[in-house]
């Protein structure tokens, strides 16, 4: 595991992109892509330059249970926002929020399984999650419906209008499919994600913090700036 501490989100998400520009140099033809707050920089810089992602397939960690891809709270409708209808890709998934639950698990490991991970891009939560694979998810977890925990949606109200409306539930990719990734990496910004960094990078490999098992990846870069990176010890 590789860490990188930018001075700042701008500089980190750069810093990304120049990573993900080689990645394709280097022949990436798939991408695992994140949404929320952490990758809009990254997505900025993507849109904004010349970069031609029409042969790259890209496929998204998660989706809220219960929203359409038009409701503006939804995954699908936040990629194309930020990223799909600035710069078209040759194939985009995303789980379907409104399907039914066994139907849509098998559909998306399916996905996963046709079209192998070059390179993933993963935030963290406060709590250590990736994906959604909130704390006490297994290892050998693939997609599949999850109750989100309550700091997760705590976090997730800013986005909505009313607390009633933040979805309780969402379909994630897994942990295992993560792993499968050929290289992942990991951005955080700001001092609320500190201590998740910390326990990720130098806490024990353990289920309650999700993104630990991360030490076990052969290729991993992890790129935080200075304030998620402030309680590194090394």
């Amino acid at each position: 595991m590789n860490v990188f501490v930018a001075k700042d989100k701008k500089e980190g998400s750069q810093k990304v992109f120049d990573l993900i520009t080689q990645e394709m140099e280097d022949g990436a033809k798939v991408f695992g892509l994140a949404t929320g707050s952490t990758p809009e920089d990254l997505y900025k810089i993507m849109t904004s330059s010349d970069m031609d992602f029409s042969g790259i397939t890209s496929i998204n960690l998660d989706e809220y249970v219960g929203l359409s891809p038009e409701d503006p709270q939804s995954y699908r409708y936040f990629m194309e926002k930020h990223l799909f209808s600035k710069k078209p890709f040759k194939k985009t998934y995303v789980p379907n929020g409104l399907a039914e639950e066994a139907e849509e698990n098998t559909r998306y490991n399916k996905i996963i399984a046709e079209n192998p991970i070059d390179l993933q891009i993963l935030g963290i939560g406060t709590n250590g999650h990736i994906g959604f694979n909130e704390p006490g998810s297994s290892f050998e977890s693939e997609t599949r419906k999850v109750a989100l925990v309550e700091s997760t949606i705590d976090s997730n109200k800013v986005y909505f209008d009313h607390e009633e409306d933040v979805p309780r539930y969402a379909f994630s990719m897994g942990i295992k499919s993560i792993l499968k990734s050929k290289k992942i990496i990991l951005m955080a910004f700001g001092k609320n994600k500190a201590e998740a960094i910390q326990q990720m990078i130098e806490g024990p490999v353990t289920e309650e913090v999700p993104a630990s098992v991360l030490q076990q990846h052969p290729n991993v870069i992890v790129i935080v700036d200075e304030e998620a990176g402030s309680l590194l010890n090394r």
